[in-house]
C-alpha cells in the first residue's frame, strides 16, 4: 500500500487486454446467481445425506410459521455462528418428535440437530435448513448438568439442608415465588381462597422460565426466607416441557432453596420428571392446587388436632368436676355429723361450765369476805403502831432540816456572798479585783469592794447542793 500523499503510476502494459473469451471451461467466470447455485450444488454433492451439527440456541425468534435462530459454539478461538431455519413443513414433522420427549426450542439449549446446509443468495450468507433432532442429546446434556449440580450440594451437604428445618404447624402465613397470572398462580390461589381459612400471601412475581429466570427465582427464595412474618416459601408453576421446567435445576436456585431458614415447599406442575428444586425442598408436590391442598390439610390437621385436645380437656374437667363435687359431698356429709356431735358436746360442756360459774361466784365471794374481815382485824390493830413510827421518823427528819436552813445558818454567823449578777461566790477565782460583792448575814446585807485576795485553807468537805454560806470574816 502507498504511503499517504504519494501518486502510483501504472504503465498500461501492466495490463493484460487478451484476446481470451469470457466463458473458458478452464476459467469460467460466473454471475453471483450462478456461484450461489454453484455453492449449493458443490454442498448437495460434499453433504449429500445432510450434516449433524450440536451447540446453543441463541436467537430463537418465530415469523409466521416459520422459526428460526442461531446454532453457536463458545471455543477458543471465539465464536462460531451458524443461521438455521426450520420451516413450516419440516417444524411440523419434529413437533411429535419433540412432544413425545417434553422438549421445546429455546435459547440457550443445547441441541444437536441436522440438516442440509443451503448458500441464501439474497443476503449472501450460508445456513442450515433443518430437518431433524437427537432428543437424547438434549436429554443427555440436561441430565450431565443436573448431576453436576447435585454433586455439589451433596459435596457442600446442602442436599437435605432445608429438609431438617421443622416445619410450622399451623403454616397460615405464606411466602409464594411464581409469575402471578399463570394459571398455576390461579389454581393456588383459589385452592387457598376456598378453604376459608386465613391465609395470609406474601408474592414475589418473577418470570419462572427463560433467559434469567434461576436469578429471579432464587433472588425471591432468598427474600421472602428472610421475612419475620412468612413461616414457609411456596415456589409453583405450571407444567411444560422438560428444557422449560429445567430452569429449576439451576444451582442458583438450588442453594437458595437449601439455605432458605424456613421449609420450602414445591408444586412444579410436571407428572413425570423431578427437578432437584424438588429433590432439595422440604415437601415436594406435583402441582399447584396439590401444594395449596397440603398447606391446607396442615391446618386442618392442626385445627382437628386442637378440637381433640379441647374434646379432652372439657372431658377431663367435667370428670374431675364430677369427683369433686361427689368427694364434697362426701366431706360435706362428714362435717354436717362431725358439726352435731361437736354441738351436742359443746352443750354438755357449757352446761357443765355454767353450774360451776353459777356454784363459783358464791363461794369466792364468801371467801373474799372473810379475808377482807380478817385484813381490816389486821388493819385496825396495826394502824396506831404504824402511825407513831412515821410521826418520830417525820419529826427527826423535820429537826435535821431545820439545821440545814440557811437562816438558821446565818444565825449561827455564816454569810452568803454574790458577785453584782447574783451569783454565788464559792471561790477566790469567782472574782477580780475592785470587784463589788454584796454579803448576805443574818440580820442584814453588806456591799463591799476587792482590793486584795488571799488564798487560805481550803475545806476538805465536799459542797452541797444548798446554797454556798461563808463565815463573816471570810469576805471584807
Amino acid at each position: 500500500m502507498a504511503a499517504p500523499g504519494r501518486l502510483v503510476v501504472v504503465s498500461q502494459p501492466a495490463f493484460d487486454f487478451g484476446d481470451e473469451p469470457h466463458d473458458d471451461a478452464a476459467n469460467p467466470t460466473y454471475t453471483v446467481g450462478e456461484l450461489a447455485s454453484a455453492i449449493n450444488e458443490q454442498l448437495r454433492r460434499g453433504f449429500f445425506d445432510g450434516v449433524w451439527v450440536r451447540g446453543e440456541i441463541d436467537g430463537l425468534r418465530h415469523a409466521g410459521p416459520h422459526t428460526y435462530f442461531s446454532l453457536v459454539e463458545d471455543g477458543d478461538d471465539g465464536r462460531a455462528v451458524l443461521g438455521v431455519s426450520l420451516f413450516a413443513p419440516m417444524k411440523r414433522n419434529l413437533t411429535p418428535l419433540l412432544k413425545k420427549n417434553r422438549l421445546e426450542l429455546e435459547n440457550g439449549m443445547k441441541v444437536r440437530i441436522f440438516g442440509h446446509l443451503d448458500y441464501y443468495a439474497p443476503n449472501g450468507r450460508l445456513g442450515l435448513k433443518m430437518a431433524g433432532i437427537d432428543p437424547r442429546f438434549t436429554l443427555g446434556e440436561m441430565s450431565q448438568a443436573r448431576d453436576q449440580v447435585v454433586r455439589k450440594l451433596v459435596a457442600a451437604g446442602l442436599f437435605d439442608a432445608n429438609r431438617t428445618r421443622p416445619f410450622p404447624l399451623v403454616p397460615l402465613r405464606v411466602g409464594v415465588v411464581t409469575s402471578v397470572g399463570t394459571a398455576a398462580w390461579h389454581d393456588f390461589h383459589d385452592e387457598l381462597r376456598r378453604s376459608e381459612l386465613g391465609f395470609q400471601l406474601r408474592v414475589c412475581d418473577t418470570r419462572v422460565q427463560g433467559e434469567g429466570a434461576d436469578r429471579g427465582l432464587a433472588g425471591a427464595i432468598r427474600t421472602l426466607g428472610r421475612r419475620s412474618d412468612v413461616d414457609c416459601v411456596v415456589v409453583i408453576r405450571g407444567g411444560g416441557a422438560r428444557n422449560e421446567l429445567a430452569t429449576f435445576d439451576a444451582e442458583a436456585i438450588a442453594i437458595a432453596i437449601a439455605t432458605s431458614p424456613v421449609p420450602v415447599i414445591t408444586g412444579l406442575g410436571h407428572e413425570i420428571d423431578r427437578s432437584i428444586a424438588d429433590d432439595v425442598a422440604h415437601t415436594s408436590h406435583k402441582t399447584p392446587t396439590a401444594c395449596a391442598r397440603s398447606l391446607i390439610d396442615a391446618v386442618a390437621d392442626y385445627r382437628r388436632a386442637l378440637d381433640r385436645t379441647w374434646s379432652e380437656i372439657a372431658a377431663r374437667s367435667r370428670d374431675r368436676f364430677a369427683d369433686a363435687q361427689r368427694g364434697l359431698g362426701d366431706r360435706a356429709h362428714r362435717v354436717a355429723r362431725r358439726t352435731h356431735s361437736a354441738v351436742e358436746r359443746a352443750d354438755e360442756r357449757l352446761s357443765t361450765r355454767r353450774d360451776r360459774l353459777r356454784e363459783g361466784p358464791a363461794r369466792s365471794l364468801a371467801i373474799g369476805a372473810a379475808q377482807v374481815d380478817q385484813r381490816a382485824e389486821r388493819l385496825v390493830r396495826r394502824a396506831p403502831i404504824a402511825l407513831d413510827s412515821e410521826l418520830r421518823s417525820l419529826d427527826g427528819a423535820a429537826a435535821r432540816l431545820a439545821l440545814l436552813d440557811p437562816v438558821n445558818l446565818l444565825q449561827r454567823g455564816w454569810s452568803i456572798t454574790r458577785d453584782r449578777d447574783g451569783n454565788i461566790v464559792r471561790s477566790i477565782d469567782d472574782v477580780a479585783d475592785d470587784a463589788t460583792l454584796t454579803t448576805e448575814l443574818a440580820d442584814g446585807r453588806l456591799t463591799s469592794t476587792v482590793t486584795e485576795r488571799a488564798a487560805g485553807r481550803r475545806s476538805t468537805t465536799a459542797p452541797t447542793d444548798d446554797p454556798a454560806t461563808t463565815n463573816g470574816d471570810d469576805h471584807e
